[in-house]
């Protein structure tokens, strides 16, 4: 039998090929069906958003989305939320108090890593891991074929280490990610794409956990990025904690415990939404009720804004335009509802800013978009995409001098080179120390590598001469060499993230994700069973208690027996497909129970009302 060789395509479609949000505070998954892009569902009762919350179980499972929520107060330093602000960071690099009731341990390299229940420490990177994963086996269910190639979205003021460690998550979910697309950009593709538009737009981005802007002009199916700018430590979450601070001190908490802290951060977002239809709304909190009112929240996230304005005042002046020279502004994210925020962008811009696409599905679309060019034949020479990095590449001179080689703002892929000199005479080698920054001094940038290029002649100082080169890849992942010019000695590296994973890390977590897929998922669906049991307790507990007088002593018992049998089986069992249909028979005894407090409701609803006032709302019917 001949055995013939087959050549890699990278970007040949796998199955069907997506494109993730994978967001702060929910994360999408989309995908472009008959033309067009649409996001999946891929959380309970088929909801298109996922939030970005994984619990780690006692047992070992872990579960991801809606039924992880649920756990946040009674397990606030075992569910993992907003863990995007942590992607490669180090403890030293975030404010750890304001993140939420983790329990950080140290590891090598300084990565974050966060002590959970059930097993070893986890990185941000293994918790999104597990979130990219869940999307990507709910877009395989939706689709019912393999999922293998996305493109993920990152904010575009994440720096080298940030979009590594984006990758290496995609790659633990089993992922091969065609490319890393700016968040602005992506959500430029799917307004430029579907709209057919042309000229300069602002695109607004402020999610859950992180802030851009980017300003970019589309012309003739050209995407070119003029200028970046924005916060990657800055969203929703901080209107959120803005809430808290002002409960804390109104009550005089001083020091919350994890669960105190889990409950007033949910509740504080649920009053944020509700503050988008209301003047004023109530949040409760063990038992107490503490009134926010629109106009007092907004005073309250007025400093986040202006610093939201900054940042826009800074993209514009980089682009060398005025907000007038502005065709359109485009707003990205979920904290883009909040009123004060689109009062402040018309400000800002002179200008009501776009709607016609929903800001939490409108990065996903755009991703999608991308993904669909990068993989069909078709349309592969349709669009041009020309981002930006964001912040200024260099090198450390002597004197602890940053010189930039590749500025920021400069459109990617790019290629930049700059001939450097030996310092004293007879120097053999020198050490390559890449930088990060805008700033002059290399104490004041981020340290992103360092290397040493050895076999250079022994010359007088100022004679030896040493090219270095800078290649910034599509996904904004940095690669430098060093020659020496008259002999030719080189070294090239790949940038590695000082807080990223080591290949060895990643390839025994894929390993070990491979040896344990089966008992993996069998947690999991144990967990989501368990989870549901729960619910179910606590509902049939809180209806017994208000309408039980609607059951006879009889099919109370019933009721009540089932229930109990049904708790002693969710703390028992290790079958979740027992634990299923015993949830099932209680749904079904329970569902006469139900119909008998919604009749009740209704007949509440009617007193003092004449029939005539609901046939005059009654639809009309069909003779």
């Amino acid at each position: 039998m001949k055995g013939y060789l087959q050549i890699h395509d990278p970007l040949k479609p796998k199955g069907q090929v997506v494109g993730i949000d994978l967001g702060t505070t929910n994360s999408l998954v989309a995908a472009v069906v008959n033309g067009k892009p649409v996001c999946v569902p891929v959380d309970v009762g088929d909801a298109l958003l996922l939030p970005s919350v994984v619990h780690y179980h006692r047992n070992g499972g872990v579960i991801v989305g809606r039924p992880a929520v649920e756990q946040l107060a009674a397990h606030p330093t075992d569910v993992i939320k907003s863990v995007k602000r942590f992607m490669g960071k180090s403890l030293g690099d975030v404010e750890t108090k304001k993140l939420g009731a983790y329990q950080f341990v140290p590891g090598s390299n300084g990565i974050v890593r966060f002590q959970v229940a059930g097993g070893q420490p986890v990185t941000p990177i293994e918790v999104s891991g597990e979130i990219l994963r869940q999307l990507k086996r709910r877009a395989e269910s939706h689709f019912a074929t393999k999922v293998e190639q996305a493109v993920i979205t990152v904010p575009a003021y994440f720096d080298d280490a940030q979009r590594q460690a984006t990758k290496d998550a995609g790659r633990l979910a089993g992922l091969e990610v065609l490319r890393l697309l700016n968040e602005p950009t992506a959500a430029a593709l799917a307004y430029g794409l579907d709209k057919g538009a042309q000229g300069l737009y602002a695109v607004f981005d402020l999610g859950g956990g992180t802030f851009d802007v980017s300003i970019l002009e589309l012309v003739e199916g050209v995407f070119q990025v003029k200028a970046v700018g924005g916060d990657s430590a800055l969203g929703g979450d901080d209107f959120d904690r803005a809430i808290v601070e002002k409960v804390m001190a109104a009550r005089g908490l001083t020091g919350p415990t994890p669960s105190q802290v889990a409950t007033l951060l949910q509740a504080a977002r649920a009053a944020k939404e509700r503050l988008t239809d209301v003047e004023v709304t109530e949040l409760v909190f063990e038992g107490v009720p503490f009134p926010v009112s629109r106009v007092g929240f907004d005073e309250w996230i007025a400093p986040l804004l202006k610093k939201t304005g900054l940042s826009v005042k800074r993209a514009l002046k980089d682009a060398g335009v005025t907000p007038a020279d502005v065709k359109g502004v485009v707003l990205v994210g979920g904290a883009t509802r909040v009123p004060a925020v689109r009062r402040y962008v018309a400000e800002l811009f002179g200008q009501e800013a776009l709607y016609d696409l929903d800001p939490d599905q409108v990065v996903a679309l755009g991703a999608a978009v991308q993904a669909d060019l990068l993989t069909n034949e078709a349309r592969k020479d349709e669009v041009l995409l020309l981002d930006v990095i964001p912040l200024s590449l260099g090198l450390e001179t002597m004197g602890g001098i940053a010189e930039k080689v590749v500025t920021r703002n400069s459109s990617i892929p790019t290629a930049q080179a700059q001939v450097f000199t030996t310092f004293q005479d007879g120097q053999t080698a020198m050490d390559i120390h890449v930088v990060q920054g805008e700033r002059e001094l290399v104490k004041d940038c981020r340290s992103l590598a360092q290397f040493r290029l050895s076999g250079i002649p022994p010359m007088a100082a100022g004679m030896g001469r040493v090219q270095v080169t800078f290649k910034v890849d599509a996904d904004g992942i940095l690669s430098v060499g060093a020659k020496e010019l008259s002999t030719g000695v080189e070294q090239l590296i790949t940038v590695k993230p000082t807080h990223g994973l080591t290949d060895e890390e990643i390839e025994q977590m894929l390993l070990d994700s491979i040896d344990h897929a089966e008992d993996d998922i069998r947690n999991r669906l144990l967990i989501e069973q368990q989870v549901e049991a729960r619910r179910m307790l606590m509902d049939g507990a809180k209806q017994l208690k208000e309408n039980g007088d609607l059951l006879a002593a009889e099919e109370r018992r019933a009721l009540e027996s089932s229930l109990s049998s049904l708790e002693t089986l969710a703390a028992t069992t290790k079958d979740h497909e027992a634990l299923k249909a015993a949830i099932h028979e209680t749904d079904t005894l329970a569902r006469p129970f139900v119909e008998k407090i919604m009749n009740r409701a209704i007949g509440k609803a009617a007193v003092g009302h004449k029939m005539e006032e609901f046939e005059a709302h009654a639809p009309d019917r069909l003779p």
